[in-house]
């Protein structure tokens, strides 16, 4: 059984973003990449299936410029087979992206695809839906525990009431939530490994995709700062300043 897993590179999570002076995106030049952390839970889920024996080979794919290739060796590192590389320099939106990875599924064939469930940076949690409609697979998001059989895949997700369990046959959509495990660090072998595991790049024209824009940026702008609080010397005056300064009774 194969498993596709997409992963996306991002700023890392520890660093703070900063808007570029002329509010056209977020800047990142300098800032600390990495890869994105709802990716990284997917890819430890295709590597521990392999370990369990459901799955027999592991291929990751991402979309980008050639920088994108560092997260994919990072993957290769934590127990990927292989990886391709879709080199683009454009900005993509999601639909864009779903289109891009539906070609790649077509050319792969994998029973499996596994998403994280959104990126850090978008935070969008929309591709792995995209790609489901596109390609007409069954999916499951939100998924905290995943089991497979030899022709079919249940996931147990979190719901507002309590456990949804679902069972859908494969080729299916999946995507990680953050229960779904906790992901390993690369030892220093296997990022050794990594370097000679295979790698393709391919364009996006490669795989006949003609792709359109469907949004565009207007304006970027960092969120407002927060006002400092203040302290209050008893109930009274506390129930004073919100009739009177907040107006929230």
């Amino acid at each position: 059984m194969k498993v596709l897993v997409p992963v996306k590179r991002v700023v890392d999570a520890n660093v703070k973003v900063r808007v570029k002076a002329d509010n056209t995106d977020v800047d990142t030049t300098n800032l600390k990449m990495a890869l994105n952390p709802f990716c990284e839970i997917a890819v430890e889920e295709a590597v521990r299936l392999k370990e369990a024996g459901s799955v027999t080979e592991i291929v990751v794919v991402s979309i980008g410029a050639k920088p994108v290739q560092e997260q994919l060796r990072t993957s290769l590192a934590l127990g990927a087979d292989r990886a391709i590389h879709v080199q683009t320099d454009e900005e993509l939106v999601p639909l864009s992206i779903a289109k891009i990875l539906k070609a790649v599924q077509e050319k792969e064939q994998a029973d499996l695809v596994i998403f994280g469930k959104q990126s850090i940076d978008g935070d969008n949690n929309q591709t792995g839906q995209m790609l489901a409609a596109l390609t007409n697979m069954p999916q499951a998001t939100f998924a905290s525990e995943l089991t497979l059989t030899a022709d079919s895949a249940e996931v147990i997700r979190e719901v507002d009431g309590g456990l949804q369990t679902l069972k859908m046959p494969l080729p299916a959509v999946v995507t990680a939530d953050l229960r779904l495990n906790e992901p390993r660090y690369a030892s220093l072998p296997n990022i050794m490994k990594a370097k000679r595991k295979p790698l393709e790049t391919l364009s996006i024209d490669d795989l006949g995709v003609s792709l359109k824009a469907h949004q565009t940026i207007i304006k970027v702008t960092p969120p407002a700062e927060r006002k400092a609080g203040i302290m209050v010397s008893s109930v009274a005056e506390l129930v004073e300043k919100l009739k009177t300064e907040a107006k929230v009774i």
